[in-house]
């Protein structure tokens, strides 16, 4: 919870909210781990899941430990920040771009999905 001070990134809570998480970096301290027992590692927030209702959650993983996390987005959550980790996987596949013809050759296709967009 993230009541004056971001630990993190210094951020200062000039209000009276509590929040879950740190709404310039995202970030949060992880309390306890999946069996209760006391982490202190930083909850990293890695990518945003979209729900039925339109309404967003981060995926947060604990650099420490390993578990992840659902935080709710809230309305003071630095927007900039939050698109960056919606884009990242987008921006940085786990392929290379330049390749995505062969991979759709590999797969059955003709090879040719450049033609789509000309």
């Amino acid at each position: 919870m993230i009541e004056k001070k971001c630990p993190v990134c210094g951020w200062e809570n000039t209000t009276d909210k509590i929040y879950e998480h740190c709404p310039n970096c995202l970030s949060m301290i992880h309390e306890k781990d999946e069996e209760g027992e006391e982490c202190g590692g930083i909850m990293e927030p890695v990518s945003v899941s979209v729900n039925e209702d339109g309404s967003w959650d981060i995926i947060e993983r604990c650099n420490f430990c390993g578990e992840f996390v659902l935080s709710k987005h809230n309305e003071d959550d630095n927007p900039l920040k939050l698109m960056n980790i919606a884009m990242k996987p987008l921006a940085n596949p786990p392929f290379p771009i330049d390749r995505i013809d062969d991979l759709e050759k590999m797969m059955g296709g003709e090879g040719n999905i450049g033609g789509y967009y000309e």
